[in-house]
């Protein structure tokens, strides 16, 4: 079976291209179609797949400027030529559901989320904005809201990566969707019998991600917090950080997962479509403190792997973390990293292959 994996764009690291990786290792001889690929902010395994980018890969500054280019993704997609293929799969949060195939050819689409920035989060994203876009964000979102609408109506089959996506996905492209959780890369090594005294972010910087509450948090209450990552909004909360907070850059997945094990607690203030994160630190049996909304709700139990702040402020969250110093969880470091194992990447191969094993006798049979 031939088949094209399309990904909305190759820029940095994260759980998106994961999941595209996994694609990748159920069907190895598959292409990926994305907007724009950067090699050099990419795993350097990268550069040997086969990736087909779009014309925007020629544009001036595309891999660092891609976002401001929204307008003209669809086009960009569209033009993709996938005619050849007997299965696309797509991993999506924003445009790449939008690609045409024939009548033959069914499209999966596995949706991270619908679009964010159209929908449900664009008030937060204009709030953010610089004056430019919030001068030009209002005409063109409606636009783009519109398209992605259209754009759902060409995808055969959604897959949701939570049930908290598969109500977004329903609600605003009145669709239905099945759940298959992605997976997650597991620590190997035991849980430790006790952590070191020290708090723990993994995340990209930006401002959904709301790592400036955890690092308010931790001045407040004078924790010391570990950080690991980088993104756009580095400089601003360096300045917000105390003496107790250590920043430590972009660290390889051995790193990352040698500090989770140490960690006391893993904080994630943010509201996640799933968020691999908080599973990456209980497959290392460390306890998540969690902002009580979106797929931390599905990953975490709340009283046992971890607890749940209700209000996304700096106070709730300190609260979090006083109940946590008090009370701990109920469940042992080895238990949490027990539990975490229904995540792993084997059952989502599995899982998402059977998937595909039944949308194809259906394709057939229709």
């Amino acid at each position: 079976m031939k088949v094209a994996i399309v990904h909305d764009w190759l820029v940095q690291y994260g759980g998106a291209e994961r999941v595209v990786e996994d694609f990748l290792a159920m069907y190895p001889d598959a292409t990926i179609y994305t907007l724009v690929y950067d090699k050099k902010r990419m795993p350097e395994r990268f550069q040997h797949y086969h990736i087909v980018t779009t014309g925007m890969q020629k544009w001036p500054f595309a891999t660092k400027l891609y976002k401001n280019f929204l307008i003209f993704m669809p086009k960009q997609f569209e033009a993709l030529d996938l005619s050849s293929y007997d299965l696309v799969i797509s991993s999506c949060s924003s445009c790449c559901k939008g690609v045409l195939t024939n009548v033959t050819t069914p499209h999966i689409c596995y949706c991270h989320t619908p679009t964010r920035y159209v929908w449900d989060m664009y008030q937060q994203y204009l709030s953010h904005a610089g004056f430019l876009k919030k001068l030009f964000m209002p005409s063109m979102i409606h636009k783009m809201r519109l398209w992605d609408r259209v754009a759902a109506d060409r995808v055969d089959y959604f897959v949701s990566n939570s049930y908290y996506i598969r109500k977004r996905i329903k609600k605003y492209y009145h669709r239905d969707a099945v759940t298959i959780y992605p997976g997650v890369k597991l620590n190997p090594k035991p849980a430790l019998d006790k952590a070191d005294d020290y708090y723990i972010i993994v995340s990209r910087f930006v401002y959904y991600k709301r790592i400036d509450l955890a690092i308010e948090a931790c001045n407040k209450l004078q924790k010391r917090l570990v950080i690991i990552g980088s993104g756009d909004e580095s400089k601003m909360l360096k300045k917000l950080a105390g003496p107790t907070i250590e920043f430590n850059g972009s660290l390889t997945d051995d790193e990352v997962q040698e500090s989770f094990l140490h960690a006391k607690a893993f904080l994630f203030p943010g509201e996640e479509d799933f968020g691999s994160t908080p599973v990456e630190a209980q497959s290392a049996g460390v306890p998540v403190l969690a902002y009580g909304k979106g797929g931390a709700l599905e990953t975490v139990i709340g009283g046992k792997t971890g607890l749940f702040f209700e209000e996304q402020t700096v106070d709730s969250l300190v609260d979090c973390i006083n109940k946590f110093e008090k009370d701990g969880v109920s469940y042992s470091r080895k238990e949490i990293q027990q539990y975490s194992q229904k995540f792993s990447q084997d059952n989502f191969h599995k899982n998402f292959m059977a998937y595909v094993d039944q949308c194809m006798k259906e394709w057939k049979e229709e």
